[in-house]
């Protein structure tokens, strides 16, 4: 009886697990059975792996074969574990190096002609091996750019499997052909509008500004037209670039569900669903497979909800668990998937059905319950988690000006970028770099709380009940943003009255 082993990964949600992949040889009935707590696409491996051997000259012995995939009680789904199925099967009785195949990572679906197939997550399968301690990867040769971005990894892109048997050491003639080309990925605009389009609106420039700066979240309610998704849309553009890990982060997403991922995005990613989808588009889910949703792929960057009050409540409730923790889980019978959600929140809400209410020069038609209704839609809980609550309205003549001497995206990018710098030399030594990261308990007991004077205007509000204490900690960390771009080493009572108005309208 001979066991061969080799190696591959199992994903859920982002997190990949090392998979040890047995192949044992036995006198009985000739078969191929795969165990392990396999899905129904992994069960049908058996077949694909049978011809793709037939095909390469690679032919399979003519004994059972059972593959377990360990450990055994780790649900595993998709056809990424074909090529190790079949490296593990081919090294039972072919003379494969079996030193070179229990030392590598193999990834990758097999079509019945013995080709690779491109499959998605590949990324976060070559970070899980690498986290292991593997330092060879093999993977189709369409993956092969995706693998590359893993430092530290001999990443081995192949076309067929007879490729792969050449590797391991295997007297085989390697076909030639074209490799299986890599799936179109869909068009992504890179390009951010610039800021000095926005004509007339200074102060939600500047409230902008001040949720960049600091990562808060941001509530836009104003009229149709007034220049909400105009707004949102210029946001990544004054956010600073990705660094390496949270780059990695939003790369390791866009495998999950695009694939073919040739290099690491810099510009924060740009979420907009429509408000018809359901909470599973907004979180993720699904029955066999749990796949990233907008909140994920919005990860390291800004989630925009147009049309809040639109949206169903229970999705719009489903945002408040990851907007606290800045990750999301998933449970499924049988299987917990968890993905990164740290994400900044732009809502942008009509004042009523109509769009009309509270506009100069304009009658609105909707009776008072309905627009109760309408503004009772974004729950007091989930309202609560937001920094700033910004009320527009429509550019006047006398408002509207030519573009010159308009913020431009570069010089509000540049601001962020210093406020931003400020407020990580000042959280040095603790785990946050953003104001908006800070606990409560830290803002209002550490070392650079503010003194007593500065924050009677909170303590005020507080006492009368027009803020939460957890409203209190938020108009806090945006006082402390207020100060950062101003270049103060403290919030001032000015900054706590001006955090004041942003979050809540009250004047200090």
């Amino acid at each position: 009886m001979t066991v061969a082993r080799t190696w591959a990964v199992a994903l859920h949600g982002a997190v990949g697990s090392i998979v040890e992949v047995e192949a044992d040889l036995s006198n009985q009935t000739p078969d191929l059975r795969i165990i392990g707590l396999a899905d129904k696409a992994l069960n049908e491996s058996a077949r694909r792996v049978h011809n793709a051997c037939q095909n390469s000259d690679l032919p399979l012995p003519r004994r059972r074969l059972t593959v377990n995939l360990s450990p055994a009680n780790l649900p595993k789904h998709g056809s990424s574990f074909d090529l190790a199925i079949a490296v593990a099967a081919i090294a039972t009785e072919t003379d494969l190096d079996v030193a070179s195949v229990s030392r590598t990572v193999h990834i990758g679906e097999l079509g019945l002609d013995g080709r690779l197939r491109p499959v998605p997550g590949v990324l976060p399968a070559v970070v899980a091996a690498a986290r292991a301690g593997f330092h060879r990867v093999v993977v189709p040769h369409a993956n092969r750019e995706e693998a590359d971005l893993v430092a530290g990894i001999d990443a081995r892109g192949v076309g067929t499997l007879a490729e792969v048997a050449a590797l391991h050491g295997a007297d085989v003639e390697v076909p030639d052909g074209e490799p299986v080309p890599p799936a179109a990925s869909p068009a992504r605009i890179e390009e951010v509008p610039d800021l000095a389009e926005v004509i007339g609106q200074e102060d939600a420039v500047e409230a902008l500004t001040v949720a960049a700066a600091g990562g808060h979240h941001l509530l836009m309610s104003g009229p149709p037209g007034a220049g909400k998704t105009m707004l949102a849309r210029r946001l990544p553009g004054i956010l600073p670039e990705l660094d390496d890990a949270a780059a990695l982060a939003v790369a390791t997403i866009r495998s999950l569900t695009e694939g073919g991922i040739t290099s690491l995005p810099r510009i924060p990613p740009f979420e907009a669903p429509h408000h018809s989808a359901s909470t599973a588009a907004l979180v993720g889910g699904g029955s066999r497979v749990i796949h990233p949703g907008a909140v994920a792929r919005a990860s390291e960057g800004v989630l925009f909800l147009d049309e809040a009050g639109e949206f169903s409540g229970h999705a719009l409730d489903a945002l408040r668990q990851p907007l606290e923790t800045g990750v999301i889980e998933i449970h499924r019978s049988g299987a917990v998937a968890s993905f990164p959600a740290r994400f900044q929140l732009v809502l942008a809400t009509n004042p009523c059905p109509c769009g009309r209410y509270g506009v100069l020069g304009s009658a609105c038609d909707c009776p008072p319950m309905a627009i109760r209704r309408y503004l009772q839609r974004l729950s007091g809980p989930l309202l609560d988690r937001i920094d700033i609550e910004l009320r527009m309205q429509r550019v006047s003549v006398a408002q509207r000006r030519s573009g010159a001497g308009a913020t431009t995206t570069v010089q509000a990018r540049e601001r962020v970028a210093a406020a931003r710098e400020r407020s990580a030399h000042r959280l040095s030594g603790t785990p946050w770099r953003r104001n908006a990261q800070v606990s409560g308990a830290w803002l209002r007991e550490g070392p650079s709380a503010p003194e007593p004077a500065v924050r009677r205007p909170l303590d005020l509000a507080l006492q009368r009940g027009a803020l939460t204490l957890r409203a209190y900690d938020r108009v806090l960390r945006l006082a402390w943003t207020l100060a950062d771009l101003a270049s103060r080493p403290r919030p001032t009572i000015d900054d706590v009255g001006r955090a004041l108005y942003l979050k809540k309208g009250i004047p200090a």
